[in-house]
C-alpha cells in the first residue's frame, strides 16, 4: 500500500506581504514544574499562551509544535532562565525570529501562624511573561498577587474604639534587565507594607494577635502603594515594575484602589 501524502496548507507561502507580530495559542492547560527557593519545585496547574512572530511569506504557523514544547517542558523546572530556554526551543522549531509567553499559575508557600507557630499552604496567583524580541534579547517579568490586611487610618482616628478593616490584593509585576527574586521573598515583602499578612490558618491566640498588630499599623491603600514602590525600586536588575493595591472595603459598596508602574 502506498503511502498517504497529506498536504501541509500552512507551509505554503503567502504574498500579500503582511507580518503578524503574534500567531499562536492561548489558555491551554498544562501542568509544569516551577522551581522553588528551597531547590525542589512545585508542580503546578497553569495557564498558558504561547505565540511567534510570522513573517509575511509564511502562510500559517503550525499550532501542534506550541503544544509539542510545552509537553517536552513538563519535566524540567521553569524560571526565568528556563522561560528563556523555552522559547528558544519554539523559536527553532518554527523558524521564529521572535517569541512570546504567558504563564499563570497558582504557587502555594506555607505561612506560620503568628503564636501558635502552626504552619497551612497559601495559594497566590503568579504568571511568569517572557518576550524575545526581534534583535535576540530575551525579557522576563514576574508576576504575584498576595492577599492582605489593612485597617483604615482615618477610621481608627474618628472612632471612639475600634475601626474598619479589609482584605485587600497587592498585585506585582516586575520586569528584569538581569538577575530575579523568589515568589517567595516577593511575596513576602509585599504583605510586609499592608497593617498585616493574611495567613490560612489561625488559632484564637492568633486572632488576637493579627487584630491587634493591624489595629497599632493602620494604612490607607496609597499607603502600602508607596511602601511597595519603594522597595521595588531598590532591587537590583529592575527594568520595569508595575503595583496595583486594591481594598474589598467592609464598609463601602465599592472597592478602593491605587496603581503605579514606571519605568527604572
Amino acid at each position: 500500500m502506498s503511502k498517504i501524502v497529506l498536504e501541509d496548507i500552512q507551509s505554503h507561502p503567502d504574498a500579500r506581504g503582511v507580518a503578524l507580530q503574534r500567531v499562536g495559542i492561548r489558555d491551554i492547560s498544562i501542568p509544569l514544574r516551577v522551581a522553588s527557593k528551597s531547590g525542589g519545585h512545585q508542580i503546578v496547574h497553569t495557564k498558558c499562551s504561547l505565540s511567534v512572530g510570522l513573517p509575511e511569506h509564511f502562510k500559517g504557523t503550525h499550532m501542534s509544535r506550541f503544544v509539542e514544547v510545552l509537553t517536552e517542558w513538563r519535566s524540567r523546572n521553569l524560571s526565568g532562565a528556563g522561560l528563556e530556554d523555552l522559547l528558544r526551543d519554539v523559536c527553532q522549531r518554527l523558524g521564529a525570529s521572535t517569541a512570546q509567553t504567558t504563564i499563570a499559575f497558582k504557587y502555594f508557600v506555607d505561612k506560620r501562624a503568628p503564636v501558635s507557630g502552626l504552619i497551612a499552604p497559601t495559594d497566590l496567583d503568579c504568571s511568569f511573561e517572557g518576550e524575545i524580541d526581534a534583535d535576540g534579547s530575551f525579557h522576563f517579568t514576574l508576576g504575584v498577587q498576595v492577599p492582605v490586611t489593612t485597617l483604615c487610618p482615618c477610621s481608627k482616628e474618628i472612632s471612639r474604639f475600634g475601626a474598619h478593616n479589609q482584605r485587600s490584593h497587592v498585585r506585582a509585576r516586575i520586569r528584569y534587565r538581569t538577575g530575579s527574586v523568589w515568589i517567595e521573598d516577593l511575596a513576602a515583602a509585599l504583605e510586609e507594607q499592608a497593617s498585616c499578612p493574611v495567613y490560612p490558618l489561625l488559632k484564637r491566640e492568633d486572632e488576637k494577635a493579627v487584630t491587634e498588630r493591624a489595629y497599632d499599623n493602620p494604612r490607607f491603600v496609597e499607603d502600602v502603594l508607596r511602601d511597595c514602590i519603594l522597595f521595588v525600586r531598590q532591587l537590583p536588575g529592575i527594568e520595569w515594575f508595575a503595583i496595583d493595591c486594591e481594598n474589598f472595603e467592609s464598609i463601602h459598596n465599592h472597592n478602593a484602589w491605587a496603581t503605579h508602574e514606571e519605568w527604572i
